[in-house]
């Protein structure tokens, strides 16, 4: 049987574990369970659906590169423009290290996002919540001005701008001798657009 305290982390944890072994389609509840020496029934206690289990451990991985970047947002040692390039720099070398260090668990989440639009979705709306706050700032301290009425929408413009570097759609290509030269290109277009 499990020692210490069951908690939905650590299943989270063992949950994740199993996904990188045997991949989205093979991954099983009582795999899960099993890891964790108790039953499933335990296990949906915590979680009460296969599909809760697997939203709940993409939510976390996801989770993860959104911590990473409100460390860039809360810095407010550099000025707007520097802490967006910070902030892009930073969300493109997430993506480019989930997808590289462990290509096997990145292919897993990649048919895990597919299930859960709505925890991308999500996703997608604190990282751009994140660049409206640094966006926002920028123009309060003129540092920034926003070409579009909304700052919401300007957020959401220069997130698809430079969609290349962080959707996992364009993951093949962040291994090219080229891809860092692209992504300074990009980044330098739209900061120039965003300068007063």
């Amino acid at each position: 049987m499990a020692t210490g305290t069951l908690t939905p982390e650590r299943i989270l944890e063992a949950t994740e574990d199993m996904l990188r072994r045997h991949g989205a389609a093979k991954a099983t509840v009582v795999d899960v369970a099993r890891a964790l020496g108790v039953s499933h029934g335990t296990v949906y206690r915590h979680f009460r659906t296969k599909a809760e289990l697997r939203e709940a451990v993409t939510k976390r991985w996801l989770d993860r590169t959104t911590g990473e970047l409100t460390l860039v947002v809360e810095d407010r040692s550099v000025p707007s423009d520097v802490r967006l390039r910070h902030w892009f720099s930073a969300l493109f070398a997430a993506k480019r290290r989930k997808a590289g260090d462990d290509p096997e668990l990145f292919a897993t989440y990649e048919v895990l996002l597919g299930e859960s639009s709505s925890v991308v979705e999500q996703h997608i709306g604190e990282l751009v919540g994140q660049l409206e706050v640094i966006l926002e700032e920028g123009v309060q301290q003129g540092e920034l001005t926003s070409p579009l009425p909304d700052l919401a929408l300007t957020a959401r413009a220069v997130f698809d701008a430079t969609n290349r570097f962080h959707d996992p759609a364009y993951a093949p290509q962040w291994s090219s001798p080229e891809i860092d030269a692209a992504f300074t290109a990009v980044l330098d277009l739209v900061l120039r657009g965003l300068r007063p």
